[in-house]
């Protein structure tokens, strides 16, 4: 069998997670694609996939092969894509996840864009409010509103968001506005869980790191309730200012204690190839750096 061909096959079986899921992505049958990877392993003379009834796992050797079968891969593509002259013509089908209301305010509109300009591209968005592993679920690109750990992945650095505290002005005016952090033992103070994990706040001033320790009257799972219930008056919550953005313009939230935010939070764009990523992870990556860099959160 065709060398490349076989590093297609094993790529889809991996980012599939299954030899049925990488048969339906290749048009092929179930059998063809198991006989393409025993094929494969024979020609290495090595191990790629341990196999079990429900699921396969890459070996130590397999995970080697799938990162450097991909940028061979991805390296055939763009000189097929230069001699044809569509260089500049992205195609296929590109998979992209973010937060559920990150992607939904500031991810789509890219989405859009860029299925108006490529005709050819095909997107998979996944919006999800969880960490997404990459590999594992097929993804090219990923926007992360995170310190980033160590990682083998590109990553450029787009923006930030202020962690900020805000609060109604119908409670503000109720309950009179906090004046430094120690202040908020006397608030009624919404927790949302994904931004604070537990009941302590950390705060800065003049270099100085200062941590309070909180009983709040609601904690949420969600970002979304815990804006509402600082909108309906209930008190004060931390959130990340693109989450709040429009109640903020608009006024029904106002932010407090601004003079003690902690430093702000990056947002990057991480893709899973490198400086020969393809046509389209390239001219999708260009124009979502481009959007978000536009943008003040």
């Amino acid at each position: 069998m065709n060398r490349f061909h076989l590093m297609s096959v094993y790529i889809a079986v991996v980012e599939s997670q299954g030899f049925a899921g990488g048969a339906r992505k290749l048009h092929m049958s179930p059998p063809a694609v198991t006989r393409a990877v025993a094929a494969l392993e024979d020609r290495l003379s090595v191990k790629l996939l341990n196999r079990t009834t429900r699921y396969v796992r890459m070996t130590e050797a397999g995970q080697k092969y799938y990162e450097d079968a991909k940028q061979i891969i991805a390296l055939t593509n763009e000189a097929d894509d230069a001699a044809l002259g569509i260089h500049a013509e992205p195609r296929g089908q590109l998979t992209v996840t973010a937060s559920v209301l990150f992607g939904r305010l500031y991810v789509m509109p890219v989405i859009i864009e860029f299925l108006r300009r490529y005709p050819a591209m095909k997107v998979n968005a996944l919006f999800v409010d969880r960490v997404v592993n990459m590999l594992e679920e097929g993804v090219d690109m990923a926007i992360r509103i995170a310190e980033l750990p160590d990682s083998s992945y590109r990553a450029q650095r787009v923006g930030s968001a202020r962690r900020v505290l805000c609060a109604s002005p119908d409670y503000l005016d109720k309950h009179g506005i906090p004046q430094t952090p120690q202040d908020l033992h006397t608030h009624q103070v919404i927790l949302a869980r994904g931004l604070n994990p537990n009941d302590e706040m950390r705060f800065l001033r003049d270099g100085q790191t200062q941590t309070i320790k909180l009983q709040p009257i609601l904690s949420v799972s969600d970002n979304d309730s815990a804006a509402n219930a600082a909108m309906a008056g209930m008190g004060i919550t931390r959130l990340l200012t693109y989450q709040i953005a429009e109640p903020l313009h608009v006024g029904k939230l106002k932010i407090v204690l601004s003079e003690f935010e902690s430093p702000p939070v990056p947002i990057h764009i991480m893709h899973r190839e490198g400086r020969h990523s393809s046509a389209k992870v390239r001219s999708f990556v260009d124009s979502m750096a481009s959007h978000l860099r536009t943008l003040h959160f």
